[in-house]
């Protein structure tokens, strides 16, 4: 599952798509946390990847709980910036968080690619998910830890693959 998330995320930067993240609580935190290593910098100074995350906008946030509902801050957002070829990574520690469901929903039926990193109920999402992340757990700070853990991981491959860090070459200096 890594290495075809890797690839997604590759073939959508090489195409001048970018990669979109979501997630509720702490899993909006990694949202946050994991887009920001790929606009600023992951290893070292470098060109800034295309990502951004969909839980930063406290007005556009409180705007579409109140006027839509909670269940479609991501759709709207998606609808509003999301494009053919990108890439929406849900964050979902219990799998089955409707904003997230519908958000992956809307971005599979318009033509982006659909991650999630989620632990150990897979049921709600796996016909949405081009691809999937599951932590063998229900523990959530476990899951939040790999989930980190892999995010960090998968950026630093990212930048790598891309040519644009090495983590090789990191280390030996």
């Amino acid at each position: 599952d890594f290495i075809r998330v890797l690839e997604i995320w590759y073939h959508a930067i090489k195409k001048n798509k970018k990669i979109i993240f979501f997630g509720n609580g702490g899993s909006a935190s990694d949202a946050q946390h994991l887009s920001t290593e790929l606009t600023v910098r992951f290893s070292k100074n470098r060109k800034p990847i295309s990502a951004l995350s969909l839980v930063t906008d406290t007005s556009t946030i409180s705007a579409i709980g109140n006027d839509f509902g909670f269940e479609y801050l991501f759709v709207r957002q998606l609808e509003a910036i999301g494009q053919k070829g990108d890439v929406a990574v849900g964050i979902s520690t219990s799998g089955k968080s409707k904003n997230i469901i519908k958000g992956l929903k809307y971005a599979k039926n318009n033509n982006m690619s659909t991650v999630v990193f989620t632990g150990s109920n897979i049921k709600y999402i796996e016909s949405i998910a081009d691809e999937i992340i599951s932590i063998p757990a229900t523990n959530t700070s476990r899951i939040q830890e790999a989930h980190i853990l892999i995010g960090q991981i998968l950026c630093n491959a990212l930048e790598t693959k891309l040519g644009l860090a090495s983590f090789v070459k990191e280390q030996k200096k």
